[in-house]
């Protein structure tokens, strides 16, 4: 029977059997799975099962749901796979074994799921990156990003979130109208990869990434 093992900081949370054809997975507690942390959405994404197929679908979160690093929002799951939703890390198990799986998994380089595991107990210590105002009132100042989860911007204006994943930070639009930019391209629904020296206007701000 196909589970999942909810993690978070290094410490399993829960064990869950996938029994039903759907498991919702969300912040709210009418949920299947509870992942009680604002870094997740109320109705963060879903587990459809379909004889011993099991996919995850990501229902439009504001953080986004990841599978090896990058952004999914409807992938079929394989034994070993381990999802990042927020601040938790869910790795997916089944017991069968299916043939389709097996031939796929031939493909699939033994080491991949290695760099997952210091992700699952904190973010990656040897990234790091900081936010140095440019502009208005706070200009000069600089903020180191050190959490999973980092928001920039002012709430009813522009939000973005500053995400680190595996060896990368991404930066994607949260709320608000007026659209931020990076390097005077306008940026998109999709998270969007940060490199050392970008320059992000947003809420009227110009600020500048800066990777070690």
């Amino acid at each position: 029977m196909p589970k999942i093992t909810v993690m978070m900081d290094g410490a399993v949370v829960s064990e869950v059997s996938l029994t039903n054809e759907k498991t919702t997975l969300g912040r709210r507690p009418y949920n299947d799975v509870v992942l009680d942390n604002l870094t997740v959405s109320g109705e963060h994404a879903v587990l459809h099962m379909v004889g011993g197929r099991v996919t995850v679908e990501d229902l439009h979160s504001t953080n986004g749901t990841y599978l090896g690093g990058k952004a999914v929002k409807r992938e079929d799951l394989r034994n070993g796979d381990v999802l990042e939703m927020g601040k938790y890390r869910i790795k997916f198990e089944s017991e069968s074994a299916n043939p389709a799986y097996d031939k796929t998994m031939l493909y699939k380089p033994a080491a991949a799921p290695t760099p997952i595991a210091p992700a699952a107990t904190a973010p990656n210590s040897e990234l790091q990156g900081s936010i140095k105002v440019l502009t208005g009132p706070a200009a000069g100042r600089e903020m180191a990003i050190t959490k999973v989860v980092t928001t920039i911007g002012k709430p009813g204006v522009s939000v973005a979130a500053i995400t680190q994943r595996r060896h990368n930070f991404f930066v994607h639009h949260v709320e608000g109208t007026d659209r931020m930019t990076i390097n005077g391209e306008t940026v998109g629904e999709e998270p969007c990869v940060l490199h050392h020296g970008d320059r992000i206007v947003l809420a009227g701000t110009e600020m500048q990434f800066l990777q070690a």
